[in-house]
């Protein structure tokens, strides 16, 4: 791709991947340009380029634009909950989303290109139904921690209530920085689940009393 970006008399050749592994590169390059560019940027060459694979190739694979956008969410989906702090698994308050910081540092496209992708589904609703189904998978994964650490387990509303903050928490990291109050809120909020652990992890009115 550094090669490619240059004068033509320094051009490199084109790489020649496997299918399988040619549709990957296509797809992290996907991610990469709308999270630099925006949506408006995703065009085939400009793919190609990034991934450093000739134009026919994207083409080969998805045939459309619209079918390169669908594919490239759909593949964040798969891979987005693996590099996630969502769900260590351990059920210990201490451990909940410990690595929430270092994940948008090390991969900020990712998060970037699905915060375009949520906007722009409010233009396109023919991208609704994966965007709800990559929130399901954040939610799902979200709820099935709560219930390790709470008592009462969680329900939808604290289960979105959470989710939301460590959302907030993530855009506010990666369009200002300050991973250290990205850190410093992540702590006060295990902190309010602690209270939640110690009533039992009952949020109704009665528990308050």
């Amino acid at each position: 791709m550094t090669e490619s970006a240059r004068g033509s008399g320094n051009r490199q050749p084109r790489k020649r991947l496997h299918y399988g592994e040619g549709r990957e590169a296509l797809l992290n390059a996907a991610v990469r340009v709308v999270a630099r560019g925006g949506l408006r940027k995703l065009t085939y060459r400009a793919v190609a380029e990034e991934a450093g694979v000739t134009h026919g190739l994207v083409v080969h694979h998805f045939g459309s634009r619209d079918a390169l956008i669908e594919e490239a969410l759909a593949h964040t989906i798969r891979t987005s909950l693996s590099t996630s702090a969502l769900e260590p698994g351990t059920g210990k308050i201490a451990d909940f989303s410990t690595g929430l910081s270092d994940m948008v540092v090390a991969d900020p496209d990712t998060q970037a290109f699905q915060y375009e992708l949520l906007l722009e589904s409010r233009r396109r609703p023919e991208l609704l139904p994966q965007i709800r189904e990559l929130y399901d998978e954040y939610f799902d994964a979200a709820r099935r921690e709560l219930g390790r650490m709470l008592p009462a387990g969680a329900d939808k509303a604290l289960t979105r209530l959470v989710f939301a903050a460590l959302d907030g928490l993530v855009l506010h990291q990666l369009v200002l920085g300050e991973r250290e109050v990205t850190d410093a809120a992540l702590e006060q909020l295990r902190s309010l689940l602690r209270l939640l652990e110690a009533h039992g992890g009952d949020t109704t009115d009665e528990s308050r009393t």
